[in-house]
């Protein structure tokens, strides 16, 4: 198990979603307000296409684990800090083709000036188990 603390950055909707898109990234400590303005952005574009929440959330308390942990997973280096984010949509078919648009979407293309390396970001889809 890999757990830790964030502080939330961006916290976009109001929804329980019925799908979740989960995400992992070291990002340059000096880069955090660039990053949190990419992610509020990106978030209103996601809600556009179909999400019900966005939420971007600083590492706050992210110790080392003995096996692994979130900066092991990502590679991050000594001035970087981790961050957890996820999309909550109302089903996969959402999900699936609110992606299909994000993707196509000129403002969600990377520019020169990306606050984080993505090659190191992790993500997956996940199907909620329990939610209160």
């Amino acid at each position: 198990m890999i757990y830790a603390g964030f502080d939330a950055i961006v916290d976009q909707g109001n929804g329980q979603g019925g799908y979740v898109d989960g995400f992992v990234v070291p990002v340059p400590t000096k880069n955090k307000e660039a990053y949190r303005a990419m992610a509020e952005k990106a978030a209103g574009v996601f809600q556009e296409f179909g999400a019900v929440r966005v939420v971007e959330a600083w590492g706050d308390d992210v110790t080392d684990g003995k096996q692994t942990d979130y900066k092991r997973a990502t590679k991050a280096a000594d001035d970087e800090t981790i961050v957890f984010s996820w999309i909550e949509w109302p089903d996969k078919a959402t999900r699936d083709a609110g992606w299909e648009k994000v993707m196509a979407d000129d403002r969600m293309k990377p520019g020169a000036d990306m606050p984080f390396d993505g090659t190191r970001m992790f993500w997956g889809g996940f199907q909620p188990i329990l939610s209160q």
